[in-house]
């Protein structure tokens, strides 16, 4: 009896040790910081809470912007954080008050440390100077300036003592909602949306601010940028044009019952179709997506369309369609999202499918084409909610640019 009883205590502590409890993760606000190169980090905030079934939900701050975070598995001490519609995930180890690991992008064999902490009072950026600098107005840029590569930008900016807010618009869309501090001379913004992780920092004088971009910790690039507050990128309908013979947009791509869906199919002669070029990955696709799936709930016709043609770097196809299906859950798409790419999303490659557009210079890219199946305007990139005043513009002008083609007729 007393060997028995020697047993049970020993097995108790042999389970005990080999099961360790899990802790629970604290309720409110955390601090996510991305390491990036140059011994840079990249911060976040977060909001972590559990709903009444004890489920841990999570939403991702970004200036005005909120992502809803709800797909969250936990394995003992391990957690992974699946950001919504985008393959990017934050995954580690943790404690009931700090997470350590890596935020994943598989396709793309990605991989950036990251750490968490809990603290209720944790601001995005430390401060330690008063600023002696105001960022707010508009600034004329240049990224990565006489190199091949560079590209023209417009820095908008709203400064509150130390905090800012903005973004940089490009020809081919907008760096979506950064959120920073200006301590002393010094600029800090960053951005993550589980596609995207940004940082920029630079230097401010009056009239200049001079500065480094991070992606990740893949990438960085010098911009500079001068204040003129009449600066203006061009038109983004004067980008992307027909080729000289071409007067029709024409394809056929599999749509995610593998089923091929032309825009030469019955269903779309003598409608006003709009097609977007896009990809899953892309955010501001993701804008437009939205914008779009919105406009046709609001704008309910027969003869209007809309057809994506999504352009993916997943590896095969079945997880690029799975890829598509999940943005469509997710936003409730209800018009095709058509395969066009998967294996990369080479720009060079996607105008070789649609070899009547002189390039494909940005995803997305949104062509309107009228009831005679003519295209009548090609907008490049996307000016999304994080632009403001330039994304009401944008709204106002398309809808009165659909509701122009819904009232011709065909010339056919």
């Amino acid at each position: 009896m007393k060997k028995l009883g020697l047993l049970t205590i020993v097995l108790f502590f042999v389970y005990s040790c080999s099961t360790p409890k899990t802790e629970k993760l604290k309720e409110g606000k955390w601090l996510a910081q991305l390491q990036v190169q140059d011994n840079e980090v990249l911060p976040f905030i977060f909001a972590l809470n559990y709903n009444d079934k004890n489920v841990i939900a999570i939403q991702v701050f970004n200036a005005e912007e909120v992502i809803d975070v709800d797909e969250i598995s936990i394995e003992n001490d391990s957690i992974t954080i699946k950001m919504p519609v985008f393959e990017g995930y934050l995954k580690g180890k943790f404690t009931a008050t700090e997470i350590s690991g890596s935020f994943i992008k598989e396709s793309l064999d990605r991989v950036v440390p990251f750490k968490a902490v809990f603290n209720n009072d944790v601001e995005r950026f430390k401060v330690d100077k008063t600023p002696n600098k105001n960022v707010s107005g508009v600034w004329e840029t240049i990224f990565s300036s006489e190199t091949e590569d560079s590209y023209l930008a417009k820095g908008i900016f709203k400064q509150n003592n130390t905090k800012v807010t903005g973004t940089f618009r490009t020809t081919t869309g907008d760096y979506r909602y950064l959120e920073g501090v200006v301590d002393g001379d010094s600029l800090k913004l960053s951005t993550f949306d589980g596609a995207h992780a940004f940082l920029f920092t630079g230097k401010l004088t009056d009239s200049v601010l001079e500065g480094t971009f991070y992606s990740g910790n893949h990438f960085k690039e010098p911009f500079l940028a001068k204040r003129n507050e009449s600066y203006e990128l061009p038109a983004d309908t004067t980008l992307t044009y027909l080729n000289e013979g071409y007067k029709k947009l024409d394809f056929s791509f599999p749509d995610v019952n593998n089923k091929t869906v032309s825009l030469s199919d019955k269903v779309y002669q003598n409608k006003v179709v709009i097609v977007q070029i896009m990809g899953t990955w892309c955010p501001n696709c993701l804008d437009e997506t939205k914008f779009l799936t919105q406009f046709l709930k609001d704008n309910k016709n027969e003869d209007l369309k809309i057809i994506s043609l999504a352009f993916e770097y997943a590896k095969t196809k079945e997880s690029a369609f799975d890829k598509i299906k999940r943005l469509k859950e997710k936003i409730g798409v209800e018009y095709p999202i058509l395969l066009a790419q998967y294996g990369n999303s080479s720009k060079q490659k996607a105008q070789q499918k649609l070899p009547m557009l002189n390039h494909v210079l940005s995803y997305p890219t949104t062509i309107l084409i009228d009831r005679s199946g003519n295209v009548r305007k090609i907008h490049t990139g996307f000016n999304g909610p994080a632009t403001g005043e330039k994304y009401t513009e944008f709204k106002t002008d398309f809808t009165q640019t659909i509701n122009s083609l819904l009232k011709e007729k065909s010339t056919k």
